[in-house]
């Protein structure tokens, strides 16, 4: 989809310094969890731009992305300040690692890798498949959710952003299924480390690396 200007529909406070942002569905918009668009405004005359990744499991009315507020950074502020009725601008969806049905997603996220891992958990448990997240973070956001996904059946675990992850995904792959990472980069060394002392080929993961 070329860049429009799309309404924001809700701002809602999900975690220590973490907003989720619901922004109106365009036509011929057909994101999946785990696809990311690029937003832009306009702060202080000049365009600023970032990824957020998708981080609800459907976009029929709306879809979401979630945002970490840095007091500090050129973009956040402005986000977490946005009200319903305003307008950001939006380009996607791009990416090519997320969720296409498969039979068993099991997602590795670190810190924003929350956002897309509970929207493709809560979107396999509705298609009737089964889940699994391993979340590691000190702040942790989206808790409602991701107990709501533990008391639907999927496998949850939250860990400190200094543990040791290696028993954590080895429980969660060990009923097999797709392997999806969302992360910084040391987070995804470390969650490639546990998988590999899982035995599972890391070359099949969908790996969405934020920086």
């Amino acid at each position: 989809m070329d860049e429009r200007e799309l309404a924001v529909v809700a701002v809602r406070d999900v975690g220590p310094d973490t907003v989720a942002i619901d922004i109106e569905t365009p036509d011929a918009f057909d994101a999946q969890p785990g696809q990311f668009v690029k937003l832009t405004l306009t702060v202080d005359g000049e365009d600023v731009s970032r990824f957020y990744t998708v981080s609800s499991p459907a976009v029929e009315d709306a879809f979401e992305i979630t945002v970490g507020i840095d007091p500090d950074g050129e973009l956040a502020p402005q986000l977490g300040a946005l009200e319903a009725g305003d307008a950001v601008r939006i380009a996607g969806p791009f990416g090519s690692d997320f969720y296409e049905g498969e039979a068993r997603a099991v997602v590795l996220a670190g810190g924003p890798g929350v956002g897309p891992a509970v929207g493709i958990a809560e979107r396999a448990l509705e298609d009737g498949n089964e889940a699994a997240v391993v979340y590691r973070d000190d702040e942790p956001v989206h808790e409602e959710r991701l107990d709501a996904l533990a008391e639907a059946g999927a496998l949850v675990r939250v860990v400190g952003a200094d543990e040791d992850l290696t028993e954590h995904v080895a429980d969660a792959v060990a009923d097999g299924g797709q392997v999806f990472i969302y992360g910084f980069a040391d987070f995804l060394d470390a969650a490639t480390e546990a998988l590999d002392a899982a035995g599972v080929d890391t070359d099949d993961a969908k790996v969405e690396n934020f920086g």
